[in-house]
C-alpha cells in the first residue's frame, strides 16, 4: 500500500470518527431538549390545574355562609 493511500484512510477514518461523533453529541442534545421541553409543558398543565383547583376551593368556601362561633361560657 502507498503512503498516500495509507494517509488518505487514515484522513478518511478521522473524519467518520469526527462525524459520528457530531452527530451522537446532535442526538443527544435534541433528545436533552425534547425531554426538558416535556417537562416544562407538564410544569406548566400541572401548575394551570392546581390554580384552577384553589380558584374553585376559594369560591366553595366564599359561598358557603360563615361558621357561628362557640361561646365560651362566663366563669363565676
Amino acid at each position: 500500500m502507498s503512503d498516500q493511500s495509507r494517509q488518505r484512510t487514515d484522513a478518511d477514518n478521522a473524519f467518520l470518527r469526527t462525524q459520528t461523533q457530531s452527530s451522537v453529541r446532535n442526538r443527544i442534545l435534541s433528545e436533552a431538549e425534547s425531554a426538558s421541553q416535556a417537562r416544562d409543558a407538564k410544569t406548566a398543565r400541572l401548575k394551570a390545574e392546581r390554580l384552577a383547583k384553589e380558584a374553585a376551593d376559594r369560591e366553595l368556601l366564599a359561598a358557603e355562609p360563615p361558621k357561628p362561633k362557640k361561646r365560651r361560657p362566663a366563669t363565676p
